[in-house]
């Protein structure tokens, strides 16, 4: 009589993983869209990749007749998915910050070498001296249109990477044009 209770216990766990645990892997499956949905696979990347890691070894574990470790990959890959969630709002917020700053900067940058044109044009600085400025100055305000767009979309990475190097190229534009404005009124 005392052994009923185990053997009917031990009886429902291998009932209990004697099928496939579909409900649980659809559930992984959903988080991960929903994680994907949120832009988890470019603002989370390691916690996303980690999740459909796991997924693909929860259907494995199902392939090879492993029902406990399918379940323990699916419920793994649901919880790395919410995580990936959650830590894709940090990120995205993150990204926007750094991709406005590339904005700012490059607008300002933009508008210091107008500036500095403008002054070398009046100081009589020979327009074959500033051609390099002058299409560097055409080059990125096309690539700030575009950059802007890209922020309008949300591609906040993609902006930053756009705009990378081009304020450090536009100040040395700046100093470039301050430099022959001066060497042309000696």
């Amino acid at each position: 009589m005392r052994r009923l209770p185990v053997i009917a216990l031990l009886l429902l766990l291998v009932a209990g993983c004697s099928e496939p645990p579909q409900k649980e892997i659809d559930q992984a499956q959903g988080a991960i869209d929903t994680a994907r949905a949120a832009g988890a696979d470019k603002y989370a990347t390691d916690e996303y990749t980690a999740a459909t890691s796991a997924l693909q070894k929860a259907h494995e574990a199902v392939d090879q007749r492993d029902f406990r470790q399918a379940l323990s990959y699916a419920l793994d890959a649901r919880e790395r998915a919410k995580e990936a969630a959650r830590q894709s709002a940090d990120g995205k917020a993150r990204a926007r910050i750094a991709a406005e700053g590339s904005i700012a900067s490059t607008s300002a940058g933009i508008q210091q070498l107008e500036a500095a044109l403008k002054a070398a044009d009046a100081a009589r600085v020979p327009a074959r001296d500033l051609q390099d400025n002058r299409t560097l100055l055409t080059d990125s305000r096309s690539t700030l249109q575009k950059a802007r767009a890209t922020f309008g979309a949300g591609d906040y990475l993609q902006v930053t990477e756009m705009l990378k190097g081009i304020p450090e190229k536009l100040d040395a534009a700046v100093r470039e044009a301050t430099d022959a404005r001066g060497k042309r009124r000696k």
